[in-house]
């Protein structure tokens, strides 16, 4: 088939695949909604790692399913952010970066566009119609997506807004906190407990109506930052440790972490798990548990390439900031009482576009007639049944801080491809045989570099995605950043 219309074809049909038949039950289900900040595909108990404890995490793996190919729409932070809330790729919206973004540097070959700063307040997010079909909205978290409160979550559809704002990280993660809405709590208090417990508040006062409760946590963002005594925990833990060769390999002119020890990143992981350990006890306690949804997943891949470097993402290749898989692809578990199977595990490439009409599906709400979604209604997934194979898109016109460089990305069944913008080069994979991207097909494949290349240039073009231009400042003897390949193969751990 032409990729042109094998692009086109898919486009079309997405307003009526948007919501599910949600399954039959007495009143609509509330759903809770739980996001980390920078956690890896590889950093829980139940995709693999040995050092980071996260039973209540493992738990819910086992009481839902667990997705191996579930992504963030981008490397970094707040374009996932708003894809979630909207149901729209970054690209369409014009939010391709972290919010403010960095300047653009000598050393860089491109200049990235100017982009959106802010979410505007006319886009009908998840809470507006949720809120619309008689739901109770809260946000309590980090928001990143506008630095004025007009745009903050309480004019986005939450009816409760809780430290969400512009702020990116924490200025601290211990009490006095230095947010704009969020009073202090005692001295030293920890911030991932005081949401938890603001979260907890929300869910009791909403025990008698539907709820929706979009719990984006800070962590495990920097500042590292966690308790004392667990930090000590893993401290000697990571001492128990057999030697297993270099904690770092070189790939594309980076260190790159391939050992997960470090202690207080565990300590913050092993935070986060407790709070999801509340929040499911709260529902029990409540009797809510059988008639509440509880999604977990995380906005982008794990640091393993700067600022420290905290965690290891492989088997996966690369990490925050970088289209490779480490900096894409996320843990995500749906635990849905009386439809989804318990243990059940889906290797169906999902993206965080596909949130939004999932939610809409579950709660048995209509998707606006007048409203442009990205997304596909996970529903029948969640029900054991097929959904259309997709083309899934990234656009990133930015350098990072991580290293990475302006790239667009494309990934059709088993095969992905990596365009680099500052020439154009490619790079392909088979995710099925080569799930660490170690072995580039693009000079071996043409044709589908061609079918690829296609479907990511025509889906530029339908989003009206912006393009980096050539940086009249560039120093090119200066040392470039991103998009060479000099790939070392890293040793197992």
């Amino acid at each position: 088939m032409n990729p042109r219309i094998l692009c086109l074809s898919w486009m079309a049909p997405l307003v009526l695949l948007q919501a599910g038949e949600p399954a039959a039950q007495s009143k609509k289900p509330n759903i809770v909604f739980i996001l980390a900040d920078d956690l890896g595909w590889a950093d829980l108990g139940c995709y693999g790692s040995t050092f980071h404890e996260t039973p209540n995490l493992d738990k819910l793996a086992g009481q839902g399913m667990r997705f191996t190919d579930a992504y963030a729409a981008c490397a970094v932070c707040s374009p996932t952010r708003a894809s979630i809330v909207t149901g729209k790729y970054p690209a369409r919206l014009h939010i391709t970066d972290w919010i403010p973004g960095r300047g653009d540097k000598p050393e860089q070959k491109l200049k990235q566009p100017d982009f959106q700063q802010f979410l505007p307040t006319d886009e009908f997010t998840i809470a507006k119609v949720l809120k619309a079909g008689g739901y109770r909205t809260a946000f309590i978290g980090k928001w990143h997506l506008g630095e004025s409160p007009s745009y903050w979550p309480e004019h986005q559809g939450f009816d409760l807004n809780i430290a969400g704002c512009g702020h990116g990280q924490p200025p601290s993660y211990f009490s006095p906190y230095g947010f704009p809405n969020l009073t202090d709590g005692p001295k030293g208090e920890y911030l991932n407990e005081r949401l938890t417990d603001e979260a907890l508040k929300f869910i009791e006062s909403s025990k008698d109506k539907q709820f929706f409760l979009y719990l984006p946590h800070y962590a495990v963002h920097t500042p590292l930052q966690s308790k004392a005594a667990v930090i000590e925990k893993y401290k000697k833990k990571a001492s128990s440790l057999p030697a297993c060769g270099p904690e770092t390999f070189m790939d594309n002119g980076r260190k790159v972490r391939q050992v997960q020890n470090h202690p207080v990143y565990a300590a913050m992981v092993e935070s986060l798990d407790e709070s999801v350990g509340r929040i499911m006890d709260k529902l029990t306690e409540l009797g809510l548990d059988k008639n509440t949804i509880v999604i977990f997943t995380s906005d982008n891949g794990g640091l393993s390439t700067s600022e420290g470097s905290p965690t290891s993402n492989l088997p996966l290749r690369g990490g925050k900031g970088w289209p490779y898989e480490g900096g894409v692809r996320e843990p995500l578990l749906v635990r849905w009482p009386g439809v989804t199977r318990a243990g059940s595990v889906s290797s169906v490439p999902v993206i965080s576009t596909d949130y939004y009409p999932t939610l809409l599906g579950m709660a048995g709400i209509t998707k606006p007639a007048d409203r442009e979604l990205d997304g596909l209604s996970l529903v029948p997934v969640l029900e054991g049944k097929a959904i259309p194979e997709r083309p899934l898109f990234w656009h990133y016109p930015h350098y990072s801080n991580q290293g990475g460089s302006p790239n667009g990305v494309v990934r059709l069944g088993d095969y992905k491809l990596i365009e680099w913008y500052e020439d154009m080069r490619t790079e392909l994979y088979n995710l099925k045989d080569d799930p660490g991207e170690h072995h580039d097909l693009a000079g071996s494949m043409p044709g589908k570099v061609d079918q690829l290349r296609n479907l990511l240039h025509d889906w530029r073009e339908e989003v009206n995605a912006q393009m980096p231009s050539p940086n009249p400042d560039y120093n090119s003897g200066e040392k470039k950043s991103g998009g060479k390949k000099v790939l070392a193969t890293p040793q197992d751990s």
